[in-house]
């Protein structure tokens, strides 16, 4: 996760920020692809193998997953600032160009994320009908069929990007503040996967906000907030990093 791209001072503003983007994306590559990979094996293969074998497949392999990618992408997030700001700012790019990158990175591995579980939904559910199987979904979620995969991507997508928010800000945080005072500004950090979790109400969470009385708001409005809130976070990682100090290499 170290892999990075010189950036020669002379290059255009624009220039440096696709080589800060691609530097991110060549370092992260093996531990999203990986986490990727373990999930369509582990998760659906193996999902499959248990079913058959405790009694037949009778709902979805897939939908075991959708907690995974909110909690994995909480560690894309944290991992960013640590393995990269020290590196890129003392190779010539600013902080806001960083952050900048940065969005733009997190915002693309969510969507390469979401556009994976509508894919293996599809997929899924094409091989569940010539099996004669039935996918019923295990999860509450904003769709109530994989076949409706604007809802798919839309759901997966503002959670895993909202937490990866959350993941920003905690990795900027711990690394300004230290364990102690991080701990202190956790609640903050948390904000934008608490936004989204409670606009989208979808997966675990939907049954025991339920059970409470609680109700969705209107998708019109819950979708742009969590994307509102999601761009204040990065927003809010830039304004932190803007006095950290770069630390000294080591040795």
């Amino acid at each position: 996760m170290s892999t990075a791209v010189a950036l020669p001072r002379g290059v255009t503003a624009t220039h440096r920020l696709k080589l800060a983007v691609w530097s991110m994306m060549l370092g992260l590559r093996p531990m999203l692809a990986g986490y990727w990979a373990v999930m369509v094996v582990a998760l659906f293969a193996g999902g499959l193998i248990i079913q058959s074998l405790s009694g037949g497949v009778q709902s979805s392999a897939w939908d075991y997953g959708t907690q995974s990618p909110k909690y994995f992408s909480l560690a894309i997030g944290i991992t960013i600032t640590p393995a990269y700001f020290s590196l890129l700012i003392s190779q010539g790019l600013t902080r806001k160009m960083f952050s900048v990158a940065a969005g733009i990175y997190l915002t693309g591995a969510a969507a390469a994320t979401a556009l994976l579980w509508v894919l293996v939904y599809q997929l899924e559910r094409l091989f569940y009908g010539w099996q004669g199987w039935t996918d019923k979904l295990t999860n509450p979620h904003l769709f109530t069929d994989p076949s409706q995969s604007g809802l798919v991507f839309t759901e997966f997508f503002l959670l895993v990007l909202s937490h990866e928010v959350t993941g920003w800000l905690l990795g900027i945080t711990f690394v300004r503040l230290g364990a102690w005072r991080g701990l202190l500004v956790l609640p903050f950090a948390l904000l934008p996967a608490a936004a989204a979790e409670f606009l989208l109400v979808a997966q675990w969470l939907a049954d025991v906000l339920d059970n409470i009385g609680y109700q969705r708001p209107p998708l019109a409005i819950a979708v742009p907030a969590v994307l509102v809130v999601s761009a204040l976070g990065v927003y809010a990682g830039y304004r932190i990093l803007q006095p950290m100090a770069l630390k000294p290499a080591k040795g």
